[in-house]
């Protein structure tokens, strides 16, 4: 597990390990890591970690964040990286590999036409449920008689059939299978992008940005940058991690894409 290693003038004062998904810095109380100095911001800035990665983020803070000496504004921590915040320097520790393709996240684009295929035009239609048998003329199971005194009615039509179970609810994705995401309008629409590494950056650098992880549990999405969350089916999601489903609609930056499981 990745941590920080907080100091001031060369002092140890605590390491902080990276347990959470977004881990907020700041003055106030209400931070995760709370840095009680004037020349950090209530909120000054955050670090979202998914998987082996974490990124950070400036929050606008007055006085700024710096990592190695430069100032950031969102930034890919790597193994021994030291953010500083004022007199306080955070050294971030990760000794395990990352799984992100390229230090620069503000660089992942998303929804780029040389990333996607288009969808086969002709798939195969579902095939349609089977009603379940029965007799032809009384609705009743072979070899079932009819209660005495029993008739088919003026109509001489036997009763309606039982209904249809409802359908099963949409499978979640298992280890072994790989979810895709398909676009629904823009330039792009009707393109596919197959989800098969373990994080993929959606989004808009700049404007909001997200990224799909995949685990064994299945496939979950989680806000990275920008003030307005990614929406699935018509929700707005909060900070946290949400697990996607089978055929789940998702919004990102004016784009609607729909998720699903590859059979």
């Amino acid at each position: 597990m990745a941590k920080l290693i907080l100091s001031m003038d060369g002092l140890v004062l605590k390491e902080l390990p990276l347990a959470k998904e977004r881990t907020t810095i700041g003055r106030k109380p209400h931070n995760d890591i709370q840095i009680d100095n004037l020349a950090i911001s209530g909120e000054h800035a955050v670090i979202v970690t998914i998987l082996n990665d974490s990124f950070l983020e400036d929050m606008n803070s007055t006085n700024g964040t710096y990592v190695n000496g430069q100032p950031i504004k969102k930034h890919f921590l790597q193994n021994n990286d030291v953010v500083e915040l004022g007199k306080y320097r955070l050294k971030y520790i990760n000794e395990t590999p990352t799984v992100a393709q390229s230090p620069d996240f503000e660089k992942t684009m998303v929804l780029r036409p040389d990333m996607m295929r288009k969808a086969p035009a002709d798939a195969p239609p579902a095939p349609a449920p089977v009603r379940a048998q029965t007799d032809t003329q009384t609705g009743f199971r072979p070899g079932q008689s009819m209660p005495a005194g029993s008739s088919l009615g003026g109509s001489g039509l036997p009763p309606p059939p039982p209904p249809l179970a409802p359908p099963p609810p949409p499978p979640a994705a298992s280890a072994n299978q790989v979810g895709a995401i398909q676009i629904l309008n823009g330039a792009n629409a009707g393109r596919e992008l197959e989800l098969t590494k373990t994080l993929t950056t959606l989004g808009k650098p700049g404007l909001q940005v997200a990224v799909i992880t995949r685990r064994p549990q299945g496939y979950f999405i989680t806000h990275v940058e920008g003030a307005n969350m990614p929406v699935v089916n018509g929700r707005q999601l909060d900070a946290q991690a949400h697990p996607l489903e089978d055929h789940d609609v998702i919004e990102i930056a004016g784009v609607k894409m729909e998720f699903f499981i590859k059979r």
